[in-house]
């Protein structure tokens, strides 16, 4: 049990570093494609957000590609397997149960999933707040010309 805990925790840590920075070239995609959208507020709002969930999904698919891997070295599952779709299920808490870990990795599924979860949820939280932050600007902007 101790080494899959190890195994778990390498890759999620792992993944936690590919989130972060991805994070940081989020930040940077927002800039450019709020820089770059027309001053239209709608049009603007959309572009940032099209640029947003754009990096984010790649970050994610990145990471499941990374819990793949690690399936794949540790031989976590059954001989025949595809292991994209297997880190996919569980890292998105899909579910399906047609593919399950063999015996002595049992635990790398829900390890996977609780990474899923948290870097979702973080996700989300980022989304959300370039949402509202884009949506401040535009304001302020509206401002900006309301007073000129």
């Amino acid at each position: 049990m101790l080494r899959q805990f190890l195994v778990s925790i390498a890759v999620s840590v792992g993944n936690i570093a590919i989130h972060a920075i991805v994070m940081a070239a989020v930040l940077w995609v927002v800039r450019v494609a709020d820089e770059r959208t027309p001053s239209r507020q709608s049009l603007r709002l959309v572009g940032v957000m099209i640029a947003t969930v754009s990096v984010l999904m790649a970050a994610h698919i990145a990471e499941v590609a990374v819990w793949a891997l690690a399936y794949r070295i540790v031989g976590a599952a059954p001989p025949g397997t595809d292991f994209i779709y297997f880190a996919f299920v569980n890292y998105t808490t899909l579910g399906y149960g047609d593919v399950t870990p063999v015996e002595r990795w049992h635990l790398l599924g829900p390890m996977t999933a609780m990474n899923g979860v948290l870097l979702f949820g973080w996700s989300t939280a980022v989304i959300f707040a370039i949402l509202r932050s884009t949506m401040i600007t535009n304001q302020t902007e509206e401002g900006k010309k309301g007073l000129s």
